[in-house]
This record gives structure tokens, C-alpha cells and sequence, in this order.
């Protein structure tokens, strides 16, 4: 990869650091200078996410829907970096593949708890300590004090069916965007989401393949989007050269999205 955008001396914290979406963002970032510290439940995949990615990856076991493991994540983080100056909410669970009246509420609250209330205690705890940073300057001279990458997805936007519980938590991820870009627009923290199509992930390989024919014959691409192509976005979007773009809801559908 190219690295045509400059992060030395910025650290990142990534949430499903584990998973092949979070170590393509690490690569990214990390070929750009950064240093990552990976956020997940399995201490076998981080440790070999951390393996693969060299010594400028460390990471951190959490489950990021207990708030006070969270809230000591991000201490400890600032402890050992200094500051955070990125944050990619990437943890996510697909959830149940059925209609709505055949779904378990269990599942349905964990996909939400996962890919919602997990990104809102992430981003409450992240933001909260970014505020407290001074700020560096953009290419342009405005104040900058952190960057916070959402990974939503196409089904947030236009819903699936058979998917209900994904797509509302990523709706809901979406909106919640917007709503904290709004609160952080005049402090210098800069805060986006992108909506990929489906990729060629872990998550990807749970669908059958039927499942994986009916999404794959709405992207008018007719192909997923690979891990390096989110990855790409998300390194601009995590740099200052993105200094006014804060709330925008970036398109990674391959031609999917209706708006």
C-alpha cells in the first residue's frame, strides 16, 4: 500500500483489532507511521493480529460492553501512548440470519449491545480523554485534537431483510456519528463513519451461500469490497488531511446505496 498520508507519532486504539477488518486498518495505519493498540475479546487472535503486525501493534483483552472495563482500557491507554489520537469503532457480530418473528430477543439485544452500546462506551470513553488533549494543528493551520472512524455498513442505510438486528445497530452507529461530530465539531475531533458492502471477512464466511449470492447481486460492482479498499478510506479519514469533513457518512457499496 501506498502511503500517501502521514501519522508518526499518532496512536490508534481499534476495537475488533482481532478480526481481518481491524488488522487491514492496523496494517493501514501502521504503514503510515502510527502506532495501534488493538481492542478485543480473543486473546488468540490478538495475539496473533499482534504477531503478524510487528511492534509498533500492542494490544488489550476487553469486552467492550462493560463500561468499567472500557473506562480502564482507555486510562491505561493514555497511560502508555501518551494520547489517542484515532479510534475505529471496527468491533462488530452479524447476529441471526432469519425473519424478525423467527429471531431470539438474546441475539437481538447482543447485536446491538456489541455494535451499538459498545461503540457508544468506546466513543464516551475515547472522546472524553481526546477532549483533555492539546490540540495539533491541520495542513491548514485549524486546531485538531483526534480523529473517530465509525465502521457501519450499506445495510444501515438502506436495511435487509433478514437482518434486522445488524442493520438497526448499524442505523442506530450511523446516527450516532452524526450526533457526537455535532458535539465535537468546535473541539477539534473529527468524527466519520463509513458503509461498506460486504467483505471478504470472517463475518462474511458465517452467510450461506445463497445468502452471500442474494447480497453479492445488489452490488452493482458484482464483487465485495476487499479489506485494503475500507482500509484506504479509513487512513484518510483518520488523518488531518480530513479536517472538515466531520459527521459525513462515506460510501463503500460499490455502487449499492441508494443515498
Amino acid at each position: 500500500m501506498s502511503v500517501r498520508h502521514h501519522l508518526s507519532g499518532r496512536h490508534a486504539v481499534i476495537t475488533g483489532g482481532a478480526g481481518g477488518l481491524g488488522r487491514g486498518i492496523a496494517r493501514a495505519l501502521i504503514e503510515a507511521g502510527a502506532g495501534v493498540e488493538l481492542w478485543d475479546q480473543d486473546a488468540a487472535g490478538l495475539a496473533q493480529a499482534v504477531a503478524e503486525l510487528g511492534r509498533r501493534a500492542t494490544q488489550r483483552q476487553l469486552d467492550i460492553r462493560d463500561v468499567n472495563a472500557v473506562e480502564a482500557a482507555a486510562d491505561a491507554a493514555v497511560v502508555a501512548h501518551g494520547r489517542i489520537d484515532i479510534l475505529i469503532n471496527n468491533a462488530g457480530v452479524l447476529g441471526e440470519v432469519r425473519p424478525i418473528w423467527e429471531t431470539m430477543p438474546e441475539n437481538f439485544q447482543r447485536v446491538l449491545q456489541v455494535n451499538l452500546f459498545g461503540a457508544y462506551l468506546v466513543t464516551r470513553a475515547v472522546v472524553g480523554r481526546m477532549l483533555r488533549q492539546e490540540p495539533r494543528r491541520s495542513p491548514d493551520g485549524h486546531p485538531l485534537r483526534g480523529h473517530v472512524v465509525n465502521i457501519a455498513s450499506i445495510q444501515g442505510k438502506e436495511g435487509m431483510a433478514m437482518a434486522a438486528a445488524y442493520s438497526a445497530s448499524k442505523a442506530g452507529l450511523i446516527a450516532l456519528t452524526k450526533s457526537v461530530a455535532k458535539e465535537t465539531a468546535k473541539e477539534g475531533i473529527i468524527v466519520t463513519a463509513v458503509t461498506p458492502a460486504a467483505a471478504e471477512t470472517a463475518m462474511a464466511r458465517e452467510i450461506s451461500a445463497e445468502r452471500r449470492a442474494d447480497i453479492l447481486s445488489r452490488i452493482p460492482m458484482g464483487r465485495f469490497v476487499e479489506v485494503e479498499e475500507v482500509a484506504r478510506l479509513v487512513l484518510w479519514l483518520s488523518s488531518d488531511d480530513c479536517s472538515f469533513s466531520t459527521g459525513g457518512i462515506f460510501d463503500l457499496s460499490g455502487g449499492r446505496a441508494t443515498y
